[in-house]
């Protein structure tokens, strides 16, 4: 804990919002940062919700603890709907309280010994979790990063894939596609050179999907759509931003039957084991949202949903480009990726919020590889949206 520096990043955002909302109480500040959404759960999956609540009013309709692993109809229906054609069962699907927390229950179950990589930038779940488990050394302040964690850099000119061929082998990989912060989703190509390069090192892959809905081209949704994934990665996932569960919380763990350990131990079984000891099973209301958004009508209720930040994202990538900068995201992603060439990110993330108002998220937060760059997040309504264009255009202009 002792190696932890400062505070994790979104909640150390929320404080400079805060001070900045003290120091100009009058000002509109508009939160393009944290990714939390903002439009309305479609009502078909409310109705569900409010309806099992009611129930369990009742001596029928009420009910307990649940299986730790989840409703079994739920477990199936993802596997059917979200992994069709996949050769992903119900059995392995583990519905959880979102896939940051199944990040924390994957790393109790590898445990301190192992080496870990991770994309640069990434997500800093993945890297502050295995601080917390003692994955990592100290964390050195001239490369900014922390030792025992390979940093697989992820930039432009390499089509935001790392290089495998200049970074040794670890245990465990996590991999994020679409990537949070970059926006950018893997393409087919390169997710079969990520499996290849795990098989041949003996690797684990925690393959990080919360993004897949908003994928609109033909990049892969899920690590499973390459063939021999499910031999050596774990899949994680979430309704928060597929259907606006960011305060619902629900989200799936998917660890295959094939997936072993060298000795050819499940790791299926330990996983099981991991949830039934530390996870008394995510909240009955919340599965029974998550049935309903995967029904025919929720489903493409919100799928609408999903449009409405694509063309938020939109707007945010061509008001930059428009500026002159170096934008990237935004097509695959709520995530528009922002280039300040020579510029700290924290000064950048300052003078923006001093000048126009708007709190984006500051790209060192993500690694190392992040510095010079903000994200810039869809996630607010419409006329926020705009607004926030005129902001910048205005400023920067």
């Amino acid at each position: 804990m002792e190696k932890l520096r400062n505070g994790f990043l979104f909640p150390e955002i929320g404080k400079r919002q805060v001070a900045h909302m003290v120091k100009y109480p009058n000002a509109e500040v508009i939160s393009l940062g944290v990714g939390n959404t903002t439009e309305p759960i479609p009502s078909v999956v409310t109705k569900a919700m409010a309806e099992y609540a009611l129930a369990l009013s009742t001596h029928e309709g009420y009910r307990g603890y649940g299986a730790e692993q989840g409703d079994k109809r739920l477990r199936e229906t993802i596997a059917e709907k979200m992994y069709a054609n996949m050769g992903i069962n119900g059995s392995e699907v583990f519905i959880s309280d979102g896939a940051q927390c199944d990040i924390a229950r994957l790393q109790m179950l590898f445990g301190s010994n192992m080496t870990i990589a991770v994309q640069d930038p990434t997500f800093p779940g993945y890297v502050d979790m295995g601080i917390i488990m003692g994955q990592t050394g100290e964390y050195d302040d001239k490369l900014n990063k922390y030792k025992g964690i390979e940093y697989l850099r992820c930039e432009p000119r390499n089509n935001f894939f790392p290089d495998f061929s200049k970074v040794p082998r670890t245990d465990i990989i996590f991999f994020c596609s679409p990537n949070n912060p970059t926006g950018q989703a893997a393409s087919r190509e390169q997710l079969k050179e990520l499996v290849e390069v795990a098989k041949l090192n003996g690797s684990i892959i925690v393959y990080d999907s919360a993004y897949s809905s908003y994928i609109c081209d033909d990049s892969p949704r899920s690590i499973y759509e390459i063939p021999g994934a499910k031999e050596v990665a774990i899949e994680i996932s979430s309704f928060s931003k597929f259907a606006g569960f960011t305060g619902v919380r629900l989200g799936w763990a998917v660890v295959p039957a094939e997936l072993s350990y060298s000795g050819g131990f499940p790791v299926l079984r330990d996983f099981d084991r991991i949830v039934c000891t530390s996870f008394n099973g995510a909240s009955c209301i919340s599965q029974i949202g998550g049935l309903a958004c995967l029904s025919d009508e929720g489903f493409k209720a919100i799928k609408d949903v999903i449009g409405v930040y694509r063309e938020n994202a939109k707007i945010i990538v061509d008001t930059f480009a428009s500026l002159g900068k170096e934008v990237y995201g935004g097509v695959n992603s709520p995530y528009a990726w922002v280039h300040f060439p020579g510029r700290k990110s924290w000064d950048v993330f300052t003078e923006i919020l001093e000048e126009t108002h708007i709190i984006t998220v500051p790209g060192c937060g993500f690694g190392p590889g992040g510095e010079g760059f903000v994200r810039v997040g869809a996630f607010n309504r419409r006329e926020c949206i705009l607004e926030a264009s005129r902001r910048f255009r205005s400023y920067f202009g």
